[in-house]
């Protein structure tokens, strides 16, 4: 197959990169690079069957020869980002999502669409099944990102009923792993480093707030067996063990044997009390669960921040 993945330079859309070409596909990957880098698809440049496209996806859409398939990964998609840009989260939701479906339309591919655990904002279900429509708040903060995913979502299933278009729809839990961006907002990612610098872990509230996490290669193979089933309906890809932020700030304290300690910080607007990913759908219609278990993770995640922390910190002397 040779398919088109936006967003290529970033944390997920890299790992899906590698994916694809190891399965003996070609790839053209996009991005324009407001939150992905170059650093993160330096190892497929050159490739021959890795082609690469600067481009901004909310506007038209361009790439010569056959596409068997379109996967829409290009958005900000860590509060930090989506807080800062807020305007370009809100066209890349809408505008950007419209140009990819009418690019798969044009060629006659498959369409898969990255949306969200957030589009479930605060639930009042527990866990969250594919069932639930959420409980967001439109006007928020996070609004930006929640509803750019929702509008998304429903523009997805709106070309595959009225154009036919072979869409999925995966919706994605916490997830963490290599190429993650130090300082991006995202709790594994920032409780790493804040410890590998001896920095105070930022928790907010009392840490009593759940999460579930999902190791990257776990949650692109789920991806990778969405993408070639025959689902259309929105699916929850994500890892259904519960931790508190506490917990996982402990886990990371112990791991990385730092001696920070835990800074309490008051609870921003509208962050969800509980997230925990209602995964029977992908167990029986995909075959898919999680393998790689938190512990195992953090060990495969934590020598990458290494390195980043190490490299900054040398180029400050």
């Amino acid at each position: 197959m040779r398919v088109l993945i936006t967003g290529a330079a970033g944390f997920l859309g890299s790992h899906l990169c590698d994916r694809f070409l190891a399965e003996g596909h070609r790839v053209v990957g996009m991005d324009n690079f407001i939150t992905g880098h170059p650093d993160n698809i330096a190892h497929l440049i050159g490739r021959p069957e890795f082609e690469f496209v600067q481009h901004d996806v909310t506007n038209f859409i361009y790439v010569q020869g056959e596409l068997d398939g379109v996967l829409h990964f290009a958005s900000p998609a860590s509060p930090v980002d989506y807080l800062e840009k807020p305007i370009q989260t809100l066209k890349v939701g809408s505008l950007g999502t419209h140009k990819a479906l009418g690019l798969a339309k044009a060629k006659g591919a498959r369409f898969l669409l990255a949306s969200t655990s957030e589009v479930y904002g605060d639930p009042l279900v527990h866990p969250q099944p594919e069932t639930y429509w959420g409980n967001v708040n439109p006007v928020g903060p996070r609004g930006v990102y929640d509803e750019a995913k929702r509008f998304a979502e429903a523009m997805t299933m709106a070309y595959h009923r009225f154009h036919g278009v072979p869409t999925r729809i995966v919706r994605i839990f916490n997830t963490y792993g290599p190429r993650m961006r130090p300082g991006d907002g995202r709790v594994v990612s920032n409780f790493i480093v804040q410890a590998l610098r001896g920095d105070p872990l930022s928790v907010y509230g009392d840490g009593s707030q759940t999460r579930s996490f999902c190791y990257v290669d776990d949650l692109v193979d789920g991806i990778y067996r969405l993408f070639h089933s025959e689902r259309a309906e929105p699916t929850n890809v994500g890892n259904p063990v519960e931790f508190t932020v506490r917990q996982l700030a402990e886990r990371v304290l112990e791991m990385t044997g730092s001696a920070s300690q835990i800074d309490w910080l008051p609870l921003p607007q509208d962050d969800p009390r509980v997230r925990q990913p209602d995964i029977t759908v992908a167990r029986e219609v995909l075959g898919w669960e999680p393998r790689v278990p938190l512990e195992e993770g953090l060990r495969r995640t934590i020598p990458y921040f290494e390195r980043l922390v190490e490299h900054q910190a040398a180029r400050t002397l």
